[in-house]
């Protein structure tokens, strides 16, 4: 369960995309969070996301999560594309999905425009695939982090991975005596799980912007440095983690930075605006910190274009004094088998 390495990625996805076209600005690449297609009006951004795992909130995830792969890109989300697959042709489990689906789209302005359901043999939870499209004036890269780059994380480490727990494994810290007022506020993280205020701030002076999802924060830095070809150094005691997620990672035995991590966003911006970007993000009431400075690696800076999977053997993160340069597992994984 998880995503597949850099180099499978490379070998069998990235090197078989079809016919080339002249209007795709940027294609698939390790860490992008989404496409970039040239239009008589300017960008389209366009990204695809599946979900399965998060059972009771499966339909608000899903649209927060396709939609902040557009914004973390600096595009402004507008249309969806969904297609709902059942275990068994449940009509009350399809209506609570597509109310879902609804109600998030619609607190964020995103119209659904068409997609697809129907009932899969061998299916054991729904699943769901997300396309979602939007226009940018500034397409911003996950592979864009030079060095001397700050590394702005907003919110904290495992926004998403708080909700989930809180909702889909309750009774579990319930019985691990974690008090029902910590859950239940908790349980509100899912509000926090969409990206579109702070990218709004954001995208006109990062050089790398992307939302970790799958391995939480710890591996979304990895992606971002990979597929930029550079080093992030990091500090534990700067990620800020909410004392809710601390409170529901001890008791399920889990770590914060390897869970679900969507409702964050990363951003290298250059070194000498971080602290006006930082005072930006505070004006609209988004807490945010520099977790991390983005450093050449010893092939230099810059070494690998968006997508190239070969990079730098000192390239990746260094968190606590490890190194990371491959994706990291996410925690929660275990939870569900």
């Amino acid at each position: 369960m998880g995503k597949l390495s850099p180099a499978d990625l490379d070998r069998y996805v990235f090197s078989r995309t079809g016919a080339p076209n002249d209007d795709l600005l940027v294609g698939a690449g390790y860490g992008e969070d989404a496409a970039a297609v040239a239009t008589d009006e300017g960008t389209m951004v366009v990204s695809t996301d599946p979900i399965s795992l998060a059972a009771e909130r499966i339909g608000t995830l899903g649209v927060a999560i396709a939609s902040n792969d557009v914004a973390a890109c600096g595009g402004v989300p507008e249309w969806l594309v969904s297609t709902v697959l059942l275990p068994e042709p449940d009509v009350d489990l399809l209506d609570d999905i597509t109310d879902q689906l609804d109600a998030e789209a619609s607190r964020l302005g995103i119209s659904i425009i068409g997609g697809h359901t129907e009932t899969v043999a061998g299916l054991s939870r729904p699943l769901l695939s997300l396309t979602c499209m939007g226009p940018t004036d500034r397409y911003v890269p996950t592979g864009g982090a030079e060095p001397g780059d700050a590394v702005i994380l907003t919110k904290g480490a495992g926004i998403e991975g708080t909700a989930v727990l809180a909702t889909d494994f309750r009774a579990d810290l319930d019985a691990a005596g974690v008090d029902a007022e910590t859950v239940d506020r908790a349980a509100g993280f899912f509000d926090d799980i969409s990206v579109l205020p702070e990218s709004a701030v954001l995208a006109a002076a990062a050089t790398a912007m992307h939302d970790p999802t799958e391995g939480g924060v710890l591996n979304g830095l990895v992606e971002l440095a990979c597929a930029s070809g550079v080093r992030i150094e990091v500090d534990a005691d700067d990620v800020p983690v909410h004392p809710e997620t601390r409170a529901l990672c001890d008791a399920m035995g889990v770590d914060p930075m390897r869970i679900l991590g969507s409702g964050a966003l990363l951003a290298a911006v250059p070194g000498d605006e971080a602290d006006e970007v930082l005072a930006a993000l505070d004006d609209e009431g988004i807490e945010a910190t520099v977790v991390g400075t983005v450093e050449a690696t010893g092939d230099g800076p810059g070494a690998n274009a968006a997508g190239d999977t070969d990079v730098g053997s000192d390239a990746g993160v260094v968190y606590d004094g490890t190194h990371y340069a491959d994706g990291v597992e996410d925690d929660m994984y275990d939870l569900w088998d």
